[in-house]
């Protein structure tokens, strides 16, 4: 029996799982191919450019995830404190609590990172905005926003990195607490 026909939003889903796994250069048309049940013509035919292509999709999905899970989760109404845990608590699900990979950061760290750089860029910008604009709203002075909104991308980027090294999920648990008080201060507990 043949393979059922794969929608492209259902192919993007599996290329997601490749290059989170194997990032750019690892994800290769055979990994692609056997993840998506899709021979070469399929996939150029819904990826005219190739790998690139699938990569800037792929990138396209990450940006919507970052604004649904992310973003606009940070801007609902609610105390800073709240939305903050609900962010947090998305992230610890889209990263199976620290056992996932992230995509961002293996294409940032990639070869192919300057092919990508403007995607890259937009989308951890469109994160620190909003965690800026969080912790403003929290009471915490517009610079100290800015600085401590990128320390907590970097440290749930960083903690990815060394719970997947580490095989533990203790450096991303370990994040996901202390952030509140990190970027909110005193009013994380209010």
């Amino acid at each position: 029996m043949p393979a059922p026909l794969l929608s492209k939003d259902e192919v993007i889903g599996r290329l997601m799982r490749v290059f989170r796994t194997f990032g750019y250069s690892g994800a290769t048309l055979a990994r692609i191919s056997e993840a998506t049940g899709l021979g070469k013509a399929s996939l150029y035919h819904h990826f005219p450019g190739g790998k690139e292509d699938m990569a800037r999709a792929t990138l396209d999905r990450v940006e919507s995830t970052v604004r649904t899970f992310v973003v606009d989760e940070l801007r609902k109404p609610g105390a800073p404190a709240d939305r903050l845990a609900r962010m947090l608590a998305n992230l610890d699900e889209l990263y199976c609590g620290g056992r996932e990979r992230c995509i961002l950061g293996n294409l940032t760290m990639s070869e192919a990172r300057e092919q990508f750089q403007a995607q890259l860029k937009h989308v951890f910008r469109l994160w620190i905005d909003a965690l800026t604009e969080l912790a403003r709203e929290a009471g915490v002075p517009e610079r100290d926003a800015a600085e401590r909104a990128e320390q907590a991308v970097l440290e749930i980027q960083g903690a990815l990195i060394l719970s997947a090294a580490l095989q533990t999920r203790q450096p991303f648990r370990r994040i996901v607490e202390s952030l509140p008080k990190k970027l909110l201060g005193a009013k994380a507990s209010a």
